[in-house]
């Protein structure tokens, strides 16, 4: 009886569960490594790069690979720490085939590659691609109808060649659920032009969320693609103070430019923030805490906490001011914590139930003091106020953090680090499989 071997298309297996023998969970998936060979010979499966929890990337070879079902990979065998380094010869298989354009080698015609099929040789441990399920036509948002078709690997040609102008729609589907430091994780990895790709593919505001969470090399370099425009529009959905951290990293006549394409009220915030010293309160602040009157209700403080695309310290607490509402306001009269609201019937009057103990922050209250003052207060977030008594915003832990942690903090857990003492492996890292 002939031996029917699973065929497993790899966008089902993105960010799935990776187990080692005890069941203890190692990570999450996030690309495969392939090995392209000569001629028409399907390419060879070499591991997986696997995200653990501090977000470094490790290699697991396909030989540690025991199963791959009902959603989870169990591997045997000691994982290498280490972190993954790709190679010249190796391809990723979310981040480089698919999207890409190839050809029919029986008709020509070009077809866009939406997925991959992997399949486990008999009585082996080896893996390969045999299938690649693909969309005739050409690729793009606007273009999806074309008829779709699975063929073998021999069947089409042009995986070998640098791709121009490659769409990104195929790969974002399969990383769409991702956290966006999540989602910053695997841009970093990806090549620069594969990484302008994907950039151009986001809307505006996911990609902003994206940018807050890559580290500044790589915030510059992916602004210094897009069009001014659009480049203008993502630092307006981007929080004000992160876009003030970027702008501050681009030359002052780049700065300018697109300063003066950004709405006036929101550049006038940006400005604001880079007039004040990085590591200060007002440079730390985000110009947009939930500010009310002191005629709001209960029930419209937890109607604005609710909004989804507040951070969890933003959403903490909110600020009771004179008008006008927005920032700098008028007079500031205090706060209420996220916890009294619920404890209050939703007509109570934010006025109130406002603390009106809790001192404020001077703008110039350097850094080492604004973490005192969270720690001694118990706060997740500060009130910024300026000498006549005006919110001008709030500092929040996740932005202190972001300063009292190292430099390349986010570089670190984009890459991965060696751990000290860790010398299981050869030299650079290298295992017998060869990472």
């Amino acid at each position: 009886m002939a031996v029917v071997t699973p065929r497993i298309f790899v966008s089902h297996l993105s960010g799935i569960a990776v187990f080692d023998p005890n069941g203890d969970q190692v990570g999450r998936l996030r690309d495969l490594v392939a090995l392209l060979r000569v001629g028409d010979r399907p390419p060879r499966l070499l591991g997986l790069v696997v995200e653990v929890i501090s977000r470094r990337r490790i290699f697991v070879p396909m030989t540690r690979v025991t199963g791959v079902e009902s959603g989870q990979i169990v591997t045997t065998g000691v994982v290498n720490m280490r972190r993954f380094e790709q190679r010249a010869s190796e391809t990723l298989v979310f981040g480089e085939l698919l999207d890409r354009r190839v050809r029919l080698v029986e008709t020509g015609e070009e077809v866009t590659v939406l997925d991959i099929g992997i399949t486990q040789l008999p009585a082996r441990r080896d893996w390969e691609i045999d299938k690649v399920f693909v969309r005739r036509g050409k690729g793009g948002a606007l273009r999806r109808k074309g008829e779709t078709l699975t063929v073998e690997w021999s069947a089409v040609t042009g995986f070998s060649l640098e791709e121009h102008g490659q769409g990104a729609e195929n790969l974002l589907a399969t990383f769409e659920q991702l956290r966006p430091a999540d989602l910053a994780g695997v841009l970093h990895h990806l090549t620069p032009k594969r990484r302008a790709e994907v950039a151009a593919a986001l809307d505006d505001d996911r990609l902003a969320d994206v940018m807050e969470e890559l580290p500044e090399d790589d915030q510059v370099e992916i602004i210094g693609k897009l069009k001014d425009e659009r480049a203008a529009d993502v630092l307006e959905a981007m929080d004000p103070d992160d876009a003030a951290d970027l702008l501050s990293e681009l030359p002052e006549e780049e700065k300018e430019r697109l300063l003066t394409l950004m709405r006036p009220e929101e550049a006038a915030d940006v400005r604001r923030l880079m007039s004040y010293e990085e590591r200060t309160a007002g440079g730390l602040m985000t110009t947009e805490p939930i500010v009310l009157r002191p005629d709001a209700t209960v029930a419209d403080a937890l109607a604005r906490v609710r909004d989804p695309d507040l951070s969890p310290a933003l959403a903490a607490q909110v600020y009771v001011c004179r008008p006008p509402d927005e920032t700098p306001t008028g007079k500031y009269l205090g706060l209420v914590h996220f916890q009294r609201l619920l404890r209050d019937p939703p007509f109570t009057l934010v006025s109130f139930i406002v603390d009106t103990d809790l001192p404020a922050l001077p703008p110039d209250t350097p850094l080492p003091e604004v973490t005192s003052y969270l720690a001694a207060y118990n706060m997740v977030a500060a009130p910024v106020v300026d000498e006549g008594g005006a919110l001008l915003g709030a500092v929040t832990v996740d932005d202190v953090l972001d300063h009292l942690l190292p430099d390349d903090w986010r570089e670190a857990g984009l890459h991965g680090r060696t751990p000290t003492g860790d010398d299981a492996a050869g030299p650079h890292g290298k295992t017998a499989d060869g990472h």
